[in-house]
């Protein structure tokens, strides 16, 4: 990785942190409603592995902490964050929110409230794409709780018998909402789950985007180059609460303060600062151009963007019989 894909890269972390930070705002001030879950702290885990995969041509699929996710696939952060703000210009069309974000044109399949759901999805994806012949992966994300369900055992058991193209990605923040991991799961180091499975798995710092890439890569090379399933565990933590709903209140301090002096994005700054490739001034000047599109730009359309309009509330719901209601299916 030279100095400009690490200027880059940094650029992006930036940026994913001062959107999800205009999210909490903009939650706050009421323009966003519904559930959100922030990835605040997180944001080397999915740049690290996104490098390594080919975004655009793979399926990525994750749970409800999605934003950032479907803007790395190749998402627009403008109909990102209209979708947010429950607008028709947002890539769900203002009807699935932050938690089911969507963007088939860029293979982002979803983000899913449903815990543990994506797993046996991205099972069925990488299925299709052997039946086919293709040379794509699927990608799942998920957190170190979705672990703890059925589908994570039967769907490694699956990918495994048929040696399917999925790479399977735990984001292991430690925590399951505001139950700790050691609370709730017997085998701690989240990659030794799958031994039982004989797939290959390796575990990473998945604050350190270097790492993260260096991990990755290896992971994706397995996988596309028709090793069968990977799982990789990526050790991180989210900056906030569980939702906008959690109070925080479960965590120690100490534990917080620990975490936070290894802030990816601030990690990544000091070593290019150090090697002579950007100064402290250069970093508040990204950081301002960043600010200055977030607002400018991003909030400026999601605020100008129509709502659904009121007639088209029944468009894409089902009834019971099959039939889809209010003008069929686009």
């Amino acid at each position: 990785m030279d100095i400009a894909e690490k200027k880059r890269i940094l650029r992006d972390m930036l940026f994913a942190r001062r959107f999800e930070e205009r999210c909490y705002e903009a939650y706050v001030e009421r323009r966003i409603g519904g559930f959100l879950h922030l990835y605040s702290g997180q944001e080397a885990c999915v740049q690290g592995v996104m490098e390594a995969a080919r975004p655009g041509h793979d399926y990525v699929i994750t749970g409800y902490r999605d934003h950032i996710h479907a803007i790395r696939c190749g998402a627009d952060p403008k109909a990102v964050m209209a979708e947010l703000f429950g607008k028709e210009t947002g890539v769900s069309r203002g009807r699935g929110g932050s938690m089911h974000l969507f963007d088939a044109a860029h293979r982002f399949m979803g983000g899913y409230a449903l815990v543990g759901g994506p797993f046996p999805l991205a099972a069925g994806m990488a299925k299709a794409i052997k039946m086919r012949g293709g040379d794509e992966i699927a990608v799942c994300f998920l957190g170190d709780a979705a672990n703890n369900q059925g589908t994570f055992h039967e769907s490694l058991n699956m990918a495994a018998l048929w040696k399917l193209p999925v790479l399977y990605v735990c984001e292991n923040n430690l925590y399951g909402i505001g139950t700790r991991i050691d609370r709730s799961t017997a085998v701690l180091d989240q990659y030794r789950r799958v031994c039982g499975y004989g797939i290959p798995a390796a575990q990473a710092d998945g604050q350190d985007v270097e790492k993260v890439c260096e991990a990755a890569h290896v992971a994706v090379e397995h996988v596309r180059g028709g090793g069968g399933p990977y799982f990789l565990e990526l050790l991180t933590y989210r900056y906030r609460g569980h939702s906008m709903s959690d109070s925080n209140a479960y965590r120690a301090k100490e534990e917080e303060r620990m975490w936070s002096g290894r802030d990816p994005v601030i990690l990544l700054r000091d070593r290019l600062i150090e090697a002579g490739a950007m100064t402290r001034e250069d970093y508040e000047a990204l950081d301002t151009e960043v600010l200055e599109e977030i607002e400018g730009e991003i909030i400026a359309f999601a605020e100008s963007s129509p709502a659904p309009p009121v007639e088209e509330l029944g468009r894409y719901v089902w009834a019971d019989d099959g039939s889809c209601r209010s003008g069929g299916v686009n």
